[in-house]
């Protein structure tokens, strides 16, 4: 455990995936968790899920491209949990396709959820933390923020600037007490985002994620859960001397 009881969490995009075993992790560390996420319903299905294993579960609806949506949806969080002293922003956006077949709106697209989400979010929330001097965000971002991948361009660039604003940020608030990390997950499985883009590489005879797997030096893709414990050390004091890192979570895919 990495002595997180009663901290306060808000996770994007945090009813299915990765954003579902973070928000399961912090809540079995001792956080009270809100889940905000684009499908209310969905969000809703999951927060009754984990809030069965006791532990304050809230939710709210907001698309996290909106400022405005995303301004109403913490203040709803706000209500519940109180101060926030963790932000996760794991909402993100993917679609497959090679640069010169990528049309404008589908590149504005990845900017907008990927990138814009995350500054929206973190100008809701960090302003408190530094107030308090205290907090810890951490953003996700991707391998393939590392390193460019054919017909993931648009993908590629938005999480290249995830980690670009993770280093950025991480220099003006450390003096304030708050630190800003973000993972690097590689190949992960059981997620809606995987499974989307696993359509579309099957529609042009690409090799699915077990297949493509056999590549990697431990033999297996990621699951959900290998990012949620990455970013609950890192939301933790055990991390406190960490910021302005992007960890790899590859399984050896990528070691930078």
């Amino acid at each position: 455990m990495y002595g997180l009881e009663g901290q306060k969490a808000i996770v994007t995009g945090g009813a299915h995936g990765i954003g579902k075993a973070i928000a399961a992790r912090l809540l079995a560390e001792g956080c009270d968790v809100g889940i905000l996420d684009l499908d209310p319903a969905a969000a809703q299905a999951t927060a009754a899920t984990l809030s069965r294993t006791g532990g304050v579960v809230a939710t709210a609806g907001a698309d996290v491209s909106s400022a405005e949506q995303v301004a109403a949806a913490v203040a709803t969080l706000r209500a519940t949990l109180g101060p926030i002293d963790i932000l996760v922003n794991n909402a993100g956006a993917l679609k497959v396709g090679k640069m010169l077949e990528t049309s404008e709106a589908d590149w504005k697209m990845h900017f907008a959820v990927n990138v814009d989400g995350m500054f929206h979010m973190i100008r809701a929330i960090a302003p408190e933390m530094v107030t308090r001097r205290r907090g810890a965000i951490v953003n996700i971002a991707s391998w393939m923020g590392k390193s460019g991948v054919a017909s993931y361009g648009a993908y590629c660039a938005s999480k290249f600037a995830i980690i670009g604003a993770t280093q950025s940020l991480a220099t003006e608030l450390g003096e304030h007490g708050v630190r800003v990390n973000a993972v690097g997950p590689g190949l992960i499985v059981d997620t809606k985002m995987r499974d989307e883009s696993e359509v579309k590489r099957k529609a042009e005879g690409l090799p699915d994620a077990y297949e493509r797997a056999q590549a990697i030096p431990l033999r297996r893709p990621g699951f959900p859960d290998d990012i949620a414990k990455a970013v609950a050390f890192l939301a933790s004091e055990e991390a406190s001397y960490i910021t302005g890192e992007t960890i790899s979570i590859t399984g050896g895919l990528w070691n930078d």
